[in-house]
């Protein structure tokens, strides 16, 4: 495995391994919730949005996780208003570029993602406009927990969440491409769910 998959697989095992009793029982308590209130009130059934909903609710138990619990104070001085200041610091392609550079980047694609998804936006000013608040608000939060606040996550998280963006504009596009939209989706939302179940009992092993 290249060094860069290697560290991202390590961060990743490390979210979940703190994360994954609280995914359990949350998506467990959610999904009982909601199929209950399908049932009693008759409504149909979309197995792809379902799981959409139960990812990005996954997505931010995790996101929560990181960026509250897990220290990473040792890698800067201080906090920095100062923009590019810290994205430079680091040597391109060294495990803390990869970790503070390109997992801020990351980090957020999902967010930019789920964003664009729920409100349907064609335009990015108002996936751009959540994103960026997304950001501030954890740098804000991070600053009064006795973390430290970086203008250059902020600018980072941006990336990440447009990125997210175009890749919903993306998927969507493809999506208007298929012949049988729901039963294409429904199985490819299947299949994620096998491998991100037997990635979790992986790493509960």
């Amino acid at each position: 495995m290249m060094p860069s998959l290697t560290s991202l697989d390590h961060t990743i095992r490390g979210v979940m391994s703190f994360t994954w009793p609280m995914i359990v029982v949350s998506v467990l308590t959610v999904a009982s919730l909601r199929i209950v209130y399908l049932v009693k009130n008759k409504k149909p059934f979309v197995f792809y949005r379902e799981l959409l909903a139960l990812f990005f609710l996954i997505y931010i138990l995790c996101l929560f996780q990181v960026v509250t619990v897990q220290d990473v104070s040792q890698y800067g001085e201080g906090s920095n208003f100062i923009p590019f200041q810290e994205i430079f610091r680091y040597r391109f392609g060294s495990r803390l570029f990869l970790k503070q550079v390109i997992g801020n980047v990351l980090m957020f694609v999902p967010y930019g993602f789920f964003a664009s998804y729920y409100i349907r936006s064609d335009r990015p000013w108002i996936p751009l406009f959540l994103i960026s608040f997304a950001s501030l608000s954890i740098e804000v939060t991070q600053l009064m927990i006795g973390r430290i606040f970086d203008i250059d996550d902020i600018i980072l998280n941006i990336v990440g969440g447009m990125f997210g963006y175009f890749v919903y504009r993306l998927s969507m596009h493809i999506r208007n491409l298929l012949p049988r939209k729901e039963w294409i989706l429904n199985m490819v939302s299947l299949v994620i769910v096998i491998v991100f179940i037997f990635y979790l009992y992986r790493l509960v092993i």
